[in-house]
């Protein structure tokens, strides 16, 4: 019998979620809160076991606990307990107050678990599905608007065609290797290898790019953002993204170290198309949560600078920006969640304009994630793009680095101009006063993590190194 240790946080989800389940589907009162609630406390006793729990590997070697997974988990489940948590109040005030929403939530976050321990191809495409089928319906969570809905379809049109692309690249290593699990993959591939594996490789690594929202695997990403609900448009940009980065993180160095120089290119071309096409595809937009579809690809593609170092150094830098990311995003979100008005929430950026004169300190909190996200210094985004730059110029990748700066500095002027239209720009209609309670607390940890990560740093960066030594 396999030991059922190092899945116990696995099991405490999955029960976890039927029990919320039978709950909403008996209490017949379509109220989310209870159980939205009750999905926020499992995330913190899932968040105790995976802390407190055994590592180890189980199931024929297919799943992995140790000192990485417990370093992501931990940012997966803060990701999933904070949109969760900060969407409760817009999700009743657009009556979309439905048991159903945490639960899915839930579920999705049991995939990303299954993603980040998966050991081998077949484990990685179970948490993948699993993760996606509940994200597929959160998309498309607002039944009565047509973008709503379309987003759904678009996700799972190209969501299905990324998964086809996965398996077919999984079933081309396999046929090669002789192997599934990622320790066999490690040891048989080593050196010169054939032009099947080569396409293999390709053809999985782009299924994985879709999940990351990569370009040129990216074509859903604003789509989405801008159809689905905003809190489950903060839920995408935040959880999943931290686990689809983990996963090609564990994949790349611990089923393909021997083929560094094949994935290494491919990582490369992904990260600069990233960074560009985030960079120059922002500037026209004018709906701020499309902004923040390609302000995350561009997100994407500094975080591959730093896995494309192909060493310790550069995971490390991967996992800094992950932490730093996610307390940008959720709190830009909250931002967004708290822009409305009388006749329901309002997305274009024009609707910004003289917000310093109308809510003077949403105002400074929003220029201060958007000067963070820009990379300015001392604000915590500069340093997630310094320590990923600092290890693709170690292992000599020069050009990489330039070009990621260069897309930094264009990404600043999108950024500003969100800056300069709420403080410089004649006032539109005020905004609801006052703030929903769960998007004031959320917003004000997450910039209070950006404003003064600076400060004391060593929490996050020793988590770091020491989750990324657990790979290598």
């Amino acid at each position: 019998m396999p030991d059922i240790a190092p899945v116990l946080p696995e099991i405490i989800l999955a029960v976890g979620a039927m029990a919320l389940l039978m709950f909403g589907v008996f209490r017949k009162e379509d109220d989310a809160g209870p159980v939205a609630i009750g999905g926020i406390v499992l995330f913190a006793i899932t968040g105790f076991a995976v802390v407190t729990g055994d590592t180890g590997v189980t199931f024929g070697d297919s799943f992995i606990a140790d000192g990485f997974s417990t370093f992501i988990k931990v940012l997966v489940l803060i990701g999933a307990a904070a949109t969760l948590f900060m969407g409760l109040s817009s999700m009743k005030a657009d009556n979309l107050n439905r048991f159903e929403y945490p639960v899915l939530l839930v579920l999705a976050t049991l995939g990303m678990f299954m993603m980040v321990s998966a050991n081998g191809l077949i484990a990685l495409y179970i948490g993948i599905e699993l993760q996606s089928l509940a994200l597929y319906v959160v998309a498309a969570f607002k039944r009565d608007s047509l973008r709503s809905s379309e987003a759904g379809l678009k996700y799972f049109v190209l969501g299905a065609l990324s998964s086809g692309m996965l398996l077919y690249g999984a079933s081309l290593l396999y046929g090669f290797a002789g192997t599934v699990t990622y320790a066999g993959l490690g040891e048989v591939l080593q050196g010169d290898v054939s032009i099947g594996v080569i396409f293999g490789l390709v053809f999985f690594l782009a299924g994985i790019a879709f999940k990351m929202s990569a370009v040129p695997f990216h074509m859903w990403t604003p789509d989405v953002y801008e159809g689905a609900p905003t809190p489950a448009t903060a839920f995408f940009a935040a959880a999943p993204k931290v686990a689809a980065v983990a996963m090609l993180v564990r994949a790349v160095t611990e089923a393909f170290p021997g083929v560094m120089a094949e994935w290494q290119q491919i990582v490369f071309f992904m990260a600069v198309a990233s960074t560009l096409l985030g960079a120059f595809a922002a500037i026209g937009q004018s709906n701020i949560k499309r902004l923040m579809a390609y302000s995350s690809i561009a997100n994407v593609g500094f975080i591959l600078i730093g896995l494309a170092a192909g060493t310790k150094q550069g995971v490390e830098g991967v996992l800094i920006y992950l932490v730093i990311y996610l307390a940008m995003t959720i709190g830009t979100f909250a931002c967004i969640l708290a822009m409305r008005r009388a006749e329901g929430p309002v997305e274009n950026i024009e609707d910004l304009a003289g917000l310093s004169r109308n809510q003077p300190m949403l105002a400074f909190v929003m220029a201060m994630l958007m000067f963070s996200l820009a990379g300015i210094p001392p604000l915590a985004g500069f340093f997630a793009k310094y320590y990923v730059f600092l290890a693709a110029i170690e292992a000599g990748l020069y050009a990489l680095a330039i070009i990621g700066v260069l897309a930094s500095v264009v990404g600043a002027y999108y950024y500003l101009r969100i800056v300069k239209v709420m403080y410089f720009d004649e006032p539109a209609a005020p905004f609801e006063q006052p703030m929903a309670r769960d998007v004031r607390l959320v917003l004000t940890l997450s910039s209070l993590f950006v404003l003064l990560f600076f400060v004391f740093p060593a929490p996050v960066l020793d988590s770091a190194a020491a989750a990324a030594g657990a790979l290598f």
